[in-house]
């Protein structure tokens, strides 16, 4: 009885635009006081400990590195070299958005981000070329995902810090997936192009590549340098952010010349204001899972699935609904923190480890970026452009679907995820 009124007042605090972290500390509270499970004392210990550790504070200094490298002038040049990639092949801007939002991902590690930067540069251009409008922000706003699908990725520092599981094997883990996304992203773009007669004009110029290298090498060099140097024992994650943020500095201040004072304090300050909410959100989460596992919600999940089902696929089928429909309600970190322990031990007997699991949880988590009502890059694409939410989500579906094909392949196919690990000796 206690948990079902502890459900309720979650629900309802949702509902009434509750803060996240207030929705889940406060009825949190009030099961204490009905069930006596634990103490307040406790609880505070729980969140404390919860976010309190060394490699969260990778979190602040990744999302940190992200807008510095954005501030710097890294996401254009990013763009001009994915635009000097592709040449003229059909659908070409739309492949040069989804292959700049791969490389933006990989020094910003954020979903909103990566659609903010790349798509303020890209739709101009797209709708120019002859796109419909409304397929252009679709496609940005679920490209937009790669940014926290392709390494090093928010999501996977929130799971690998919950679940302790190595924040450096999940950013390796995370290339295959990377590719395989943006893979399939491509051909949607090259059906929907080849249908509508959309075709570049720009010839493919080795020259153009050269040219844009030369200008853009030290945005491609960052995933380099911290995914090179976490898997080669340089530097722990955490260090590896810190790398990030000095790189992002010396980058785009002394060489781009394009990161002033003012714009350094301001991303300072917009970062500080984002990890605070995150930690309010984080802590009561860490919490809550302490109090599944104490009244046995964890156990008795585990073994309803493990007794009711022993096809494989129709678990993975209802694990993707979970977080799914959950992710359309919830942000991602309580989500990752609550979902994470849960689902894990759902999945372990059917021979999913973590770090297969951390990579098909960040899968069907970045389609929720994009699925109302709390669907982040959505939001970021209709306040860019103004066109409202219903006319951008029906464009969205083949891609959506996409990420959904690449979410069960993942599942089934492990090899995508650990021959990049094999490769370099994880």
């Amino acid at each position: 009885m206690a948990l079902t009124i502890m459900f309720v007042l979650m629900f309802a605090f949702f509902l009434i635009g509750v803060p996240i972290g207030v929705c889940l500390l406060l009825p949190i509270f009030v099961l204490i006081a009905m069930n006596g499970i634990t103490t307040p004392a406790f609880i505070a210990s729980i969140m404390y400990t919860g976010v309190a550790t060394y490699t969260m504070i990778a979190l602040p200094f990744f999302i940190l590195a992200g807008s510095l490298m954005n501030a710097g002038g890294l996401s254009k040049r990013l763009v001009a070299i994915a635009d000097s990639l592709i040449g003229r092949v059909t659908g070409n801007l739309g492949m040069v958005a989804i292959l700049a939002c791969m490389f933006f991902g990989a020094v910003s590690g954020s979903a909103p981000a990566t659609v903010a930067a790349i798509g303020g540069i890209m739709l101009p251009e797209m709708v120019r070329a002859g796109y419909n409008k409304y397929y252009a922000v679709a496609l940005i706003t679920v490209a937009g995902s790669l940014g926290v699908i392709v390494p090093p990725s928010f999501p996977m520092v929130v799971y690998g810090v919950a679940m302790n599981v190595s924040i450096g094997d999940l950013f390796v883990a995370g290339i295959g997936p990377a590719i395989l996304v943006g893979v399939l992203l491509m051909a949607v773009n090259y059906v929907y192009c080849k249908k509508h007669h959309i075709v570049g004009t720009k010839k493919f110029s080795a020259r153009a590549v050269a040219h844009s290298l030369k200008d853009g090498w030290p945005a491609l060099l960052m995933p380099v340098i911290i995914l090179g140097g976490i898997y080669g024992g340089i530097f722990t994650v955490t260090e590896a952010s810190v790398v990030a943020c000095v790189y992002g500095v010396v980058i785009g201040m002394l060489y781009y010349r394009e990161l002033k004072i003012p714009a350094l304090f301001k991303e300072l300050m917009s970062t500080s204001t984002f990890v605070g909410g995150m930690l309010l959100t984080l802590a009561p989460a860490s919490a809550l899972g302490q109090i599944f596992a104490y009244m046995g919600v964890t156990r008795a999940i585990t073994k309803f699935f493990t007794s009711n089902f022993d096809s494989k696929i129709v678990v993975m089928l209802l694990v993707f609904l979970i977080l799914f429909i959950a992710g359309m309600f919830v942000q991602t970190t309580p989500m990752i923190v609550i979902l994470g322990p849960i689902l894990l031990n759902v999945l372990e007997p059917y021979g999913i480890d973590a770090i297969q699991f951390g990579i098909i949880m960040v899968l069907a988590l970045s389609i929720a970026f994009c699925t109302p009502p709390v669907a982040t890059n959505l939001f970021v694409t209709s306040s860019m452009t103004g066109i409202p939410l219903d006319k951008i989500v029906k464009p969205m579906v083949p891609f959506l679907i996409a990420l959904f094909a690449a979410f069960f392949a993942v599942a089934f196919i492990p090899g995508i995820i650990y021959l990049p690990m094999h490769l370099l000796g994880g």
